[in-house]
């Protein structure tokens, strides 16, 4: 069923099978109806409309709460600004005034820290949702999407990926990342399955055993630990995997344990996934139904999904021409397409890394850092099963020394963006003639050895 919003979606389904479950959650797993879920949502959209305000900045707990408060604020007309709920304090002000952030969903002692920072009356709302990209404080770009658009991918996926009505679908991935929105949260809804709300990062080793879904999404790093640490539940038979480079073995793994494991490409800036694998290979991926993709000379893809893509980064109207042309995207990724038409992915165009936990590491940032620290310019840094690697001219000897100097600076950056190995390699690095890494080339290189 293709749906054109959120109150169209609810409202079918409250209609449909009042009575079968949307949501389950907490503890004693509480289950919510697909009418006493509309109802919960009208209420609070009605005092949402009542408070006059125009932006509200939601800290995405998860929680049921939460997402009433992300349904209601949106049909409402407010614009909808979804929070990391673990940003650094330092950053909050800031992300808070480029997106005009009036009122707020949080705990109150947050609420009461962040009320002076509140910028009354300048969002224009009507429906916008904001998706932050992932990256540094200076690079964080809101991503403008909207109930469509979002409701028109959760329909690209389920025509790709259909859900059952009795299905249960856990999601344990954060809603303010649109991956988890899309995929752990309006996938179940719009297929009038149960969606279970995960209960945080403490119950990953055993939610899968609590709420015993029947399909998951997670990102490569959140399949590892489900994996290592034996947590998949009986009644599992579907995996997602997305937002991030996932090495073969944990996709192997995985489907030896006789799991449907499909992997799924996309950005935020196509209200997530694009292309998923529904059988076969879990890297040759088939385009969704909405969206026409093609590779540019150079290798690019690009993608044209007038459902689905983004309204434009949000005051950054530069940045949004830079990247989307005549309606298609640049993604700035790199692929090809097999003798059947299926897609693949073989690397990245941007500088930037996407780690396995779908957060981004723009990489002339981060090397200019390690640079300053080694005092060379020759290193990089690329990734080896899903992990940052530094790559330096020199010898191993040197090992030692380096692990030493490094060490304050990989204390400072989060557990993910941290090294993970040094290669140490006796040519230069490949360079174009202007001086940059050539960073497939050297990906290669460091592949084969």
């Amino acid at each position: 069923m293709r749906f054109d919003g959120f109150h169209h979606l609810l409202s079918y389904w409250a209609d449909q099978t009042p009575d079968a479950p949307a949501l389950v959650y907490g503890t004693a797993k509480t289950v919510c109806s697909y009418r006493a879920l509309f109802d919960t949502v009208l209420r609070r959209t009605d005092e949402l409309q009542r408070s006059e305000k125009t932006c509200i900045g939601i800290f995405c707990d998860g929680s049921f709460d939460c997402v009433v408060t992300i349904l209601a604020a949106s049909i409402a007309g407010l614009q909808v600004v979804l929070f990391d709920e673990n940003t650094p304090d330092a950053q909050i002000p800031g992300l808070m005034a480029y997106t005009d952030v009036d009122c707020l969903w949080c705990d109150e002692d947050l609420k009461e820290e962040l009320t002076p920072h509140l910028t009354p009356g300048a969002g224009d709302g009507w429906g916008k949702l904001l998706f932050f990209t992932s990256g540094t404080t200076d690079r964080a770009k809101a991503v403008v999407l909207t109930e469509k658009s979002l409701c028109a991918s959760a329909w690209n996926g389920s025509a790709m990926l259909p859900l059952r009505q009795d299905d249960r679908l856990l999601c344990m991935l954060p809603l303010n990342h649109v991956f988890g929105f899309v995929c752990g949260l309006l996938w179940g809804l719009s297929c009038g399955a149960c969606v279970a709300l995960g209960r945080g990062a403490r119950h990953y080793y055993d939610d899968l055993q609590h709420f015993c879904p029947t399909a998951v999404s997670v990102v490569p790093l959140l399949l590892g630990f489900l994996l290592k640490n034996n947590c998949m539940n009986d009644a599992l038979r579907l995996v997602l995997v997305g937002a991030g480079d996932c090495p073969p073995q944990l996709l192997a793994l995985a489907a030896g344990r006789g799991l449907q494991v499909s992997f799924g490409y996309g950005l935020t800036e196509t209200s997530s996934g694009v292309a998923i694998s529904v059988s076969g290979d879990p890297y040759a991926m088939e385009v969704c139904p909405d969206d026409h993709i093609t590779i540019a000379d150079d290798g690019e893809i690009l993608v044209a999904a007038p459902t689905c893509i983004m309204q434009g980064y949000y005051k950054m109207e530069e940045a949004f021409a830079a990247v989307v042309k005549a309606g298609v995207l640049h993604t700035g990724d790199l692929g090809h397409f097999d003798a059947d038409g299926k897609l693949h992915i073989t690397g990245r165009k941007k500088e930037m890394l996407v780690l396995q936990d779908g957060t981004k590491l723009f990489l002339p940032e981060y090397e200019r850092e390690l640079a300053g620290v080694l005092g060379t310019q020759e290193l990089a840094v690329i990734l080896k099963n899903g992990q940052p690697v530094l790559v330096l001219q020199g010898d191993d000897s040197r090992r030692s020394a380096v692990v030493e100097q490094l060490k304050p600076l990989m204390a400072l950056r989060p557990r993910g963006q941290q090294l993970r190995e040094i290669l140490f390699v006796q040519d230069p690095l490949p360079r174009t003639a202007t001086g940059k890494i050539q960073r497939w080339e050297l990906q290669q290189k460091v592949e084969k050895e």
